[in-house]
């Protein structure tokens, strides 16, 4: 898991996610209750029916120590899966099982959704240098799992949020103009601060003059062709030698490569954490040996 910003570390966060995930569904599951699922000894195998990669263990882990149950794990964070594979087996009481089924699988769902999309991002610029990264275009509540995810399926990290990097968009561009106030003194500011990350991003190549000329160390070019990329970084690299390159906004599996072989440096995807596909995953129950069915899929 990646470092967070608010003190809490990575298990902790896992933990909280994990409860308020089980608190959705109320203080009792009367489904359970009523078919007589308390003191059943049980075994649930996990099955990663769509394939893909694997990410959100933790997560998944912390439903089920919460469920006061266990896992044994057979396929490894960030791996490859075959579809229809067993990744791992759940043991202890069936009410438990039941209890935390649905709130595991979701947060699985999720993250090898991420992270399969991520690794198909990856796999086509390879060659390259070329490195994808996540935006913050997370879900509320989420981000850390997403951002997780992002890194399973081989991408990079970009900010955690507002606190650790600067990044001047359009709308700061218009604040910083409407003040009568200068880039290079806001960045000095940020210097001073303590901040190394010194984002810009630009829609001209009179931004793309002033942010070098201000001490911008990357330059977020933002919905332009491989082609202004390719011009834009070639003026900021000779004007400020070191200086990133990233490009964004209307990435997608058709054009990613394109941007990487303009020369970005980055290449910042919203689409793997907006628009995420949920990975098909299912759990089994066995019961004594005797009982099995499929209890659960990716639409219920």
């Amino acid at each position: 898991m990646t470092s967070r910003s608010d003190g809490t570390d990575s298990e902790s966060y896992a933990r909280e996610l994990a409860r308020r995930a089980l608190a959705e569904d109320g203080p009792n599951d009367i489904t359970s209750d009523i078919v007589s699922a308390r003191g059943v000894k049980a075994a649930g195998l996990l099955e990663f029916r769509s394939g893909g990669v694997l990410a959100g263990l933790s997560y998944a882990a912390a439903v089920i120590a919460e469920c006061d149950l266990e896992v044994e794990w057979e396929v490894s964070e960030g791996a490859a899966v075959s579809p229809k594979r067993t990744i791992g087996t759940i043991t202890g009481d069936l009410a438990d099982i039941l209890r935390a089924e649905r709130p595991m699988l979701n947060l699985l769902q999720r993250a090898c959704g991420i992270a399969t999309a991520t690794r198909t991002f990856v796999a086509t610029v390879v060659g390259t240098g070329c490195r994808i990264l996540h935006t913050r275009k997370t879900a509320p509540g989420l981000r850390q799992l997403d951002i997780d995810s992002v890194l399973a399926g081989g991408g990079q990290q970009h900010r955690l949020g507002l606190h650790d990097a600067v990044l001047v968009k359009d709308n700061h561009w218009h604040v910083l103009a409407d003040r009568g106030s200068d880039l290079e003194i806001a960045l000095e500011d940020a210097r001073s601060r303590g901040v190394t990350g010194l984002y810009v991003e630009v829609e001209s190549l009179d931004q793309v003059k002033a942010a070098c000329k201000a001490g911008a160390t990357r330059l977020l070019i933002d919905n332009q062709p491989p082609e202004t990329v390719v011009g834009w970084g070639a003026i900021a690299r000779d004007s400020r030698p070191g200086i990133e390159i990233e490009a964004s906004g209307g990435i997608t599996l058709d054009n990613v490569r394109s941007y990487a072989e303009a020369g970005a440096d980055y290449v910042s995807v919203g689409a793997l954490t907006h628009s995420v596909v949920a990975a098909d995953l299912a759990l089994e129950i066995r019961e004594g040996g005797a009982y099995e069915t499929s209890m659960t899929d990716v639409s219920s």
